[in-house]
């Protein structure tokens, strides 16, 4: 526990002075939800600004996690730290955990930003719509975790988006109803974690209280980011050949 404490902490600190990094999570969200306040109607903008509320923490919780732990294994400095006691499993943990509490803030921000003034409106509390975003950020940092394991370069990196965000996009229900789609879209859409992190949001937007669906989506949700995480510490090599 003290060295997942420690790593933790030091993925904090570095994330903290990349200040880039701190623009792209707080900054860019807001104005892309500004941007959608001015295209769409209230109406639209309610349902589509709640889905986007965990839509962007997962996608770029994923590119800033896997070039970040792409960049410390070309360095070398993954495998300065694989020969201290820290273990691949502390290391993807850390980054987890780090990333979560980054993307509770981000998650907080934003959902101050369209609450108060952009006018976004839930039958649930806001505190849940934080709650699945920073879910959602996690399953992105371990999908990115994941995704990292298998590229040389941060390029390839970037490349993986097309292939393991984007159809999770398109297939959530944020464009086309899943009950709309084709049977064999439906059958991918279920098997996709962001799907039910959609569906949770969707289930915030329309309860007052939080329901059993909503749970059982979460809970899903979790257990992808596990074995997700488990995935990427079993292929997670220390050097970049």
């Amino acid at each position: 526990m003290r060295t997942l404490v420690a790593t933790t902490g030091r993925i904090l600190r570095q994330l903290r002075h990349d200040k880039r990094t701190i623009g792209l999570l707080i900054v860019v969200p807001n104005l892309l939800l500004t941007l959608l306040y001015f295209m769409f109607d209230s109406r639209i903008f309610n349902g589509l600004a709640l889905t986007m509320l965990g839509i962007f923490p997962f996608l770029i919780m994923f590119l800033i996690t896997s070039i970040a732990m792409l960049r410390e294994r070309t360095t070398g400095t993954l495998e300065r730290l694989l020969t201290t006691p820290l273990r691949k499993t502390d290391l993807l943990f850390g980054y987890g955990i780090a990333f979560g509490i980054a993307a509770t803030i981000q998650a907080a921000v934003v959902s101050v930003v369209a609450y108060l003034f952009l006018g976004m409106d839930t039958l649930g509390s806001p505190g849940y719509v934080i709650l699945i975003a920073a879910a959602n950020a996690v399953l992105g940092v371990a999908l990115g975790l994941l995704a990292s394991a298998f590229a040389k370069t941060e390029f390839q990196a970037v490349q993986f988006m097309p292939v393991i965000v984007l159809p999770q996009i398109l297939l959530c229900g944020l464009f086309v109803a899943r009950e709309q789609m084709a049977g064999w879209l439906q059958a991918i859409s279920d098997v996709l974690p962001l799907t039910y992190s959609v569906e949770a949001l969707q289930e915030v937007g329309r309860f007052a209280n939080p329901t059993s669906t909503m749970w059982r989506d979460l809970a899903i949700v979790g257990g992808a980011v596990i074995v997700a995480l488990v995935a990427a510490a079993a292929t997670l090599r220390r050097r970049t050949p």
